[in-house]
């Protein structure tokens, strides 16, 4: 274990011994057993068995797949898959069967299966127990996801698994050790990995244009409040639940994911430590009590603490370069998913829109060098099958860029480009940023789910130098 990791590790462990007993949560009570617990898994050690960083699992003719949850994302999905050559899809689990079927009607060949599981709360099981399926797709609440995919992988599945993958530091080192265990591959579906800005810098900063990474930026500012309380948004107002009981970063993986790409976190550098502070809720509990009035259902939450509107992640890397993150649902800005980078020659940045590049401090890039730079840098895997991926959809073309490039990879025994250590560490600073902003935006290690193997691992191909030969299929 090295020094900044060992020293953070003994930060965190001086609250867990109580000596920040005294501090105050958001919601004004003391620190509670739950975010205690944050540490004392903080603090566990683990021992690999086998790294799947770069793990070529056996090809697969034809991906045979179940999904579990089709309410919304999952419902496209189901769709997409369905133009990708060699999938078979062979299951659709959801608890409301009019939602399982409405994903079935949007599958756009022929030759597939698609047999409804519905009824049972964990009918998911009998579908994840069938021999005849590879891969898994979950898109359901995020509570569920680490506990389907732990199941389906422990059956001999693949997984493919929403964002965030876990919201515990325990479910985080359970997804890690049982992909480990098993061997199978456990996908972050981190879909902001796949847009085209983010993939030319990538490649940029791999081409060393950026010089060394100084600091990078990445966010999720969505206005959602309405749809909290919508009934059909969000099952059982999940997400609602979510953002009562929780105060912190609960969803940063779309900004996270692709600088820490960036920032070769996890293959050759690694997350160290992190602070987080969150504002006051000056929304979420007014916007509770506005509809409580009309619905009594909601009144529970207009009398308690919700989350924080604005939370502000700051993360150190190994490397010494800093990330900063920032969450916003509640409140009325424009969308962004700020991504940012830094470097000693060189400086880009994505919303607002487009994305610009500048090599100086006067002024952006024009566009007929910002049009040299992306036909010179724009990475293999766009050219090959990014204008057919804006063609068929799904946020710009990213979502379909990142399931056909899964397939792929599994139908040519190529090694997965987001696998079960970005899924756990990305998903991570959602439970760390809790305990920090409980305890006064103190400091909380960031396990290294690679174990040390960090140093030796590779960066993931994005030139389709193998693989590449999956055909789409027409609608």
């Amino acid at each position: 274990m090295d020094t900044n990791r060992r020293s953070f590790l003994k930060l965190s462990g001086l609250a867990g011994l109580g000596l920040l007993a005294g501090c105050k949560t958001s919601s004004g009570g003391q620190m509670s057993a739950r975010l205690h617990h944050i540490v004392t898994e903080v603090e566990k050690s683990y021992e690999p068995i086998f790294n799947m960083s770069g793990y070529a699992a056996p090809a697969l003719d034809t991906v045979r797949l179940g999904f579990i949850g089709v309410g919304n994302r999952g419902s496209a999905a189901v769709e997409r898959m369905s133009r990708i050559e060699g999938v078979a899809i062979q299951g659709i689990c959801d608890v409301r069967g009019e939602k399982a079927e409405a994903a079935k009607g949007r599958i756009a060949s022929p030759g597939h299966e698609a047999k409804i599981y519905v009824g049972e709360e964990d009918i998911w099981k009998e579908m994840c127990d069938r021999e005849d399926i590879d891969l898994v797709y979950i898109a359901t609440h995020w509570a569920t996801h680490a506990e389907m995919a732990i199941y389906a992988m422990e059956h001999g599945k693949h997984v493919a698994l929403e964002i965030p993958a876990a919201t515990t530091v325990e479910d985080c080192w359970r997804l890690v050790m049982t992909s480990e265990k098993t061997k199978k591959h456990c996908v972050i579906l981190e879909n902001c990995c796949y847009d085209f800005f983010e993939l030319l810098t990538l490649n940029l900063a791999r081409q060393g244009f950026f010089g060394d990474i100084v600091h990078c930026e990445g966010a999720y500012i969505h206005d959602i409040l309405d749809s909290f309380f919508e009934e059909g948004k969000r099952y059982d107002f999940w997400r609602l639940k979510e953002n009562a009981a929780r105060n912190g970063n609960l969803y940063p993986t779309h900004g996270l994911g692709p600088v820490c790409q960036i920032l070769k976190v996890n293959r050759g550098n690694k997350l160290e430590f992190m602070t987080s502070m969150a504002s006051a809720d000056f929304s979420l509990q007014a916007k509770a009590r506005e509809i409580s009035q009309t619905d009594k259902r909601f009144e529970a939450y207009a009398k308690k603490p919700m989350r924080g509107n604005m939370n502000v992640s700051s993360i150190m890397t190994n490397s010494g370069s800093t990330i900063m993150l920032q969450h916003d649902v509640s409140t009325p800005r424009p969308y962004s998913r700020l991504h940012l980078i830094s470097g000693t020659k060189a400086f880009a940045q994505k919303y607002p829109l487009p994305g610009k590049i500048a090599v100086g401090h006067d002024d952006f890039l024009e566009p007929t060098e910002m049009k040299r730079l992306e036909e010179e840098y724009t990475p293999g895997m766009v050219k090959h099958i990014g204008e057919l991926a804006k063609s068929i959809g799904g946020h710009g073309g990213m979502d379909f860029m990142m399931d056909w490039r899964l397939i792929d990879c599994l139908r040519n025994g190529l090694p997965v480009d987001m696998d079960v250590y970005d899924a756990a560490t990305w998903s991570v600073i959602g439970p760390l940023s809790e305990w920090s902003v409980a305890n006064g935006s103190q400091p909380i290690a960031i396990p290294d789910f690679t174990m040390g193997r960090w140093k030796e691992n590779k960066v993931h191909e994005i030139h389709l130098e193998s693989g590449g030969n999956t055909n789409v299929v027409k609608a």
